[in-house]
């Protein structure tokens, strides 16, 4: 199974080929609309009724386009990427108008990965770390340390 990251990556190469990004920046905008991408999936994780949006937008049960995941996703981009690259309004309203697409093809992504008969947040954790059960082997504090940078 492809992890998220790549999921994201490959999404957002199909997605944003259409717009018009200067040569040598493009790579970088890229890269930090999927770094955008997840790290508005991994500030979720953290706040208060976070593990709710992300599983309602990874199994589908809730729009990409209404999701806050997504506009959390949207203002990173916006003041932490375009801002820094110098990308002027019209490439990153365009890259921006390609999140919830990206978002959208993220839903159905989240499955019981821990074998356990339901989703949840040791799901969530390994599926944004881009493993399997077996391959954390660490339990959810494992998990959760290893998502955070700890």
């Amino acid at each position: 199974m492809a992890s998220i990251q790549d999921i994201i990556a490959k999404a957002v190469s199909a997605t944003a080929g259409k717009v018009e990004i200067p040569s040598n920046l493009k790579e970088k905008a890229l890269s930090g609309l999927s770094d955008s991408i997840l790290g508005s999936l991994t500030q979720t994780v953290t706040k208060a009724g976070g593990i709710d949006q992300i599983k309602s937008l990874l199994t589908g049960k809730e729009s990409a386009s209404e999701s806050p995941i997504t506009a959390l996703a949207g203002k990173i981009f916006k003041s932490d990427v375009a801002s820094k690259l110098g990308l002027g309004t019209k490439v990153t309203e365009a890259l921006s108008g390609v999140i919830p697409t990206v978002m959208g093809k993220l839903s159905g992504v989240l499955k019981d990965q821990d074998g356990d008969g339901d989703v949840d947040l040791q799901d969530i954790l390994i599926t944004l770390k881009g493993g399997s059960a077996k391959k954390t082997g660490t339990g959810l504090l494992g998990a959760l340390g290893s998502l955070l940078g700890k």
